[in-house]
């Protein structure tokens, strides 16, 4: 078996597995392309402190405890997940960069890769959606002579010193940047495509459901997944009354094209700014499935649980309603299951 990723996604995959009797190296594989372990946390911005990550959830056997609110999540959490990863002897490989996945004959499928070929009947993806940040494109954006970032290479704060910012997205990245950014800078725009809706009762076990289930329909029917927040609103925390008080998070409508200078709308209004950040979020990284043909007309594959509805052999862990700590926790535990019996159905070296 080959597992895709070692995120929360993957190193939980990887776990069940080893809880299942599999042994890594002889019945299974992990392949991470990341230079180190921490997934996708490695690359977070300095100042997203562990203290300000929301909803991290422990990986399965071993609790994360202790740890410094103070220092960078980036920092916590890789540490974790190296300690992770020993406890359990993973055995992750990396770097490896999965290249494509292809029908190998036989009920087999091969995984091709910068580290050589792996023919498996039963293969996890794991690999979230930080590789594939998301850039609108609108009229006249080549033309902006300021500088154009989005939150997967945002630096933090202080970068931003003196200077006229547009963070555009209504997510939660894009009221954290601007939060963050608004002392610094010499004046912030917020533009979105929508009102933010914001959410005044607690995050609690019900509304997770609800958000979960309804993520769950859209892969369900082949569609994209959607974002949470998109589903839950914002959270309508301390610091986000504040920052509404304060003016940074007044809203406007989504522009209508790019100048040099700024940002114009048809009603003749216009914004200057020397950086647009692009809190626009991400996408699944499953371009070395595109072999496959997985894809329906909807856009996005079709899934229940993990497994996909065209080709069972593969389990999708981390994306649409798994895509959570939480939930990825869950779902390595379904995808292992499905595969065992998959495994029982036809039993073969995987």
């Amino acid at each position: 078996m080959v597992v895709i990723g070692a995120g929360q996604a993957g190193l939980s995959s990887a776990y069940h597995l080893r809880r299942a009797g599999f042994e890594p190296e002889r019945d299974f594989v992990v392949l991470d392309h990341s230079p180190r372990p921490g997934g996708a946390w490695q690359f977070r911005w300095p100042s997203l402190t562990y203290g300000k990550v929301h909803g991290m959830h422990s990986l399965p056997g071993m609790e994360l405890t202790g740890a410094d609110p103070a220092r960078p999540s980036s920092e916590v959490i890789a540490a974790y997940f190296a300690s992770y990863e020993e406890m359990f002897d993973l055995r992750v490989r990396r770097p490896v960069d999965v290249r494509a996945v292809r029908e190998g004959g036989g009920g087999r499928l091969l995984v091709e890769t910068s580290d050589g070929t792996w023919s498996t009947r039963a293969l996890i993806n794991a690999t979230g959606t930080w590789d594939r940040p998301f850039w609108p494109r609108y009229p006249g954006q080549e033309t902006f002579r300021g500088r154009q970032l989005h939150t997967a290479i945002y630096p933090g704060p202080e970068a931003f010193r003196g200077q006229r910012v547009i963070v555009v997205g209504g997510g939660a990245s894009g009221t954290q940047h601007l939060m963050e950014i608004a002392p610094y800078a010499a004046a912030t725009t917020w533009v979105t495509r929508r009102p933010p809706v914001y959410n005044e009762g607690p995050f609690d076990e019900n509304l997770g459901r609800a958000a979960v289930a309804l993520v769950d329909e859209r892969v369900r029917a082949g569609l994209p997944p959607q974002s949470v927040v998109s589903v839950t609103g914002l959270p309508l925390n301390d610091a986000i009354r504040q920052a509404r008080a304060d003016g940074v998070l007044d809203r406007l409508p989504m522009f209508d094209r790019i100048t040099p200078s700024g940002l114009e709308w048809d009603d003749g209004r216009r914004v200057d700014a020397d950086v647009i950040l692009w809190a626009t979020g991400f996408r699944p990284a499953i371009e070395h499935l595109a072999p496959l043909k997985l894809r329906g007309p909807g856009g996005g594959i079709q899934a229940e649980d993990t497994r996909v509805v065209a080709d069972p052999r593969i389990h999708l862990v981390g994306y649409g309603p798994s895509a959570s700590t939480i939930g990825a926790n869950r779902a390595g535990h379904a995808a292992v299951r499905d595969i065992k019996r998959l495994l029982a159905e036809a039993p073969v070296a995987v």
